[in-house]
């Protein structure tokens, strides 16, 4: 009887230190396995044909939505509504900025090219900033813009609505009111050249 009662105690001995090694062998395995994971997703995220300003919107092709916003308080320039982009009669680029967007200063230079050189029609949308601030911005950057829509706080559903993620981001809006192009983050001159210019230029042409 003390014999079985040996035997039995040995292989749960046995059974205890074979399910500790395992559980010691998978801790140390752990770290590995997270850095893998880790490493896939970055080497997906670096393949050279995927941009990641380039972000899927179900809103591609499809007319702008509906929505109404406010002129910013002090600054002579009307507001933007969704008629004022189906009724342009001409493409349009729909800039999201704010003051306090780091990024926005990089693009906006190029935004002012545009405006001026190119004659390309721009409304901006200013994402919950402070009317001070957003005409002070414009002061000292200058205004590339011929309408600019408040997006505040208390009209977030806007954004929503847009697909907003954040600033900047700029719409493509061809002359039937449809989006057709959309950037997320400042744009580059590689952006301008080979995706934003060539569909103006194809947009413009079918009017």
């Amino acid at each position: 009887m003390s014999s079985d009662g040996d035997k039995m105690q040995r292989e749960t001995a046995e059974g205890e230190r074979s399910g500790g090694g395992l559980g010691k062998r998978l801790i140390f395995l752990l770290p590995a396995l997270i850095f893998l994971v880790i490493a896939a997703y970055f080497l997906w995220g670096l393949q050279p044909e995927r941009d990641p300003r380039k972000v899927p919107t179900a809103l591609i092709d499809k007319p702008v939505p509906q929505f109404q916003l406010p002129a910013i308080p002090g600054l002579d320039l009307p507001g933007v509504a969704t008629a004022d982009l189906t009724g342009a009669g001409e493409p349009v680029l729909l800039n999201v900025f704010a003051s306090w967007c780091v990024p926005c200063r990089v693009e906006h230079p190029i935004l002012m090219r545009l405006a001026k050189e190119e004659g390309v029609a721009i409304y901006g949308v200013n994402y919950k900033d402070r009317p001070a601030d957003a005409r002070q911005w414009l002061a000292n950057f200058g205004n590339p813009y011929s309408r600019i829509g408040r997006l505040s706080q208390e009209r977030a559903e806007v954004g929503i609505e847009l697909g907003v993620y954040g600033v900047p981001e700029t719409y493509v809006v061809g002359p039937d009111g449809r989006i057709r192009y959309k950037h997320v983050g400042p744009i580059q001159p590689k952006s301008l050249r080979e995706d934003i210019l060539p569909l103006l230029e194809e947009l413009r042409g079918r009017i």
